[in-house]
């Protein structure tokens, strides 16, 4: 029986993002939306695996110090914890060297996760994790045990084929692309770029998904929801980083979306408010409380744009 309260499970990756300095913070795109999800108030779960190694023993503890079960993170003997050297370049966007055979590239699968998924309301994951063909087939039979799956695409060139993102696409039910990777999308399928709503409807034929999330940047997002399109602006912020804006955006999203009765207003506007809050601070998971976030997206009304 599941309770009122919201539950989610984020397969993938978890690391530790190294950068200039020596600096290190936790990170990877599906425990980035699911630290925002737990400080969204949301019940936020983590399938992955750290290395039986020092830096594991650290971002386990880290992680429960955030208040995120780690039941669903093995531990691995074989493979080390995963680390990631990140680069900040002149545009504050992060650049980011994966190192492979780590131990997030082997999963099980457990009976436990899959039992967890009959309970939960969302599915998040992306195309990294499935890099190794280990953790691949977990992810697959993860995914069929999911009512509702949330593919972030999130590719991070060489780490992906057409051929995979297709295969999770049609187990999909919300897809969120960036503008690049729509377009890039189009080209893997033989599509001419026509318009971005055409795009869209293109994805939602093919691949028999209702929604789609397009970010885009500057000029905000696009939520499509079967023939319903919802444009909203960005909220004007000053730039610290921009590490883990699109995670933060769709944990905003899925916080009100998976919420009953909510609005395209409410959904799009907890989202893009939820991005900018992140990308004026440091780092893609900086301390803070629900309470200071909701002032802050009080503050910050927006509107829908014309489609």
């Amino acid at each position: 029986m599941k309770e009122n309260k919201i539950k989610v499970a984020c397969y993938g990756e978890v690391l530790w993002d190294i950068f200039p300095g020596g600096q290190q913070r936790a990170g990877g795109a599906p425990f980035n939306v699911a630290y925002h999800l737990s400080r969204m108030g949301v019940d936020a779960h983590m399938i992955s695996s750290v290395g039986s190694d020092h830096l594991g023993s650290e971002l386990l503890e880290k992680i429960q110090n955030w208040n995120i079960p780690i039941n669903g993170i093995q531990i691995n003997d074989q493979y080390p914890t995963s680390t990631v050297v990140a680069t900040i370049d002149e545009n504050n966007d992060a650049h980011y060297d994966i190192i492979q055979h780590v131990a997030w590239d082997y999963i099980e699968t457990r009976p436990a996760d899959l039992n967890l998924l009959t309970e939960t309301d969302a599915l998040v994951f992306g195309t990294l994790a499935a890099r190794n063909e280990k953790s691949k087939n977990t992810l697959f039979e993860l995914t069929e045990a999911s009512n509702y799956n949330v593919f972030d695409i999130n590719l991070r060139p060489p780490y992906y084929d057409i051929h995979l993102i297709k295969d999770l696409l049609h187990r999909t039910q919300l897809a969120k692309f960036n503008k690049a990777e729509l377009r890039m999308m189009l080209d893997f399928m033989g599509k001419d770029y026509v318009t971005e709503k055409d795009s869209i409807q293109y994805l939602q034929d093919v691949f028999g998904m209702k929604e789609i999330i397009v970010s885009k940047g500057s000029k905000g997002a696009l939520y499509a929801n079967k023939d319903n399109f919802y444009l909203y602006p960005t909220v004007s912020v000053e730039v610290k980083d921009t590490v883990g804006s699109g995670d933060s955006f769709l944990a905003g999203f899925l916080s009100k979306r998976l919420e009953t009765g909510t609005s395209a207003q409410q959904i799009m506007h907890q989202a893009v408010a939820l991005g900018a809050f992140i990308t004026a601070q440091e780092g893609a998971c900086p301390e803070y409380t629900l309470d200071y976030f909701t002032k802050f997206r009080d503050q910050h009304q927006v509107s829908a744009l014309p489609v």
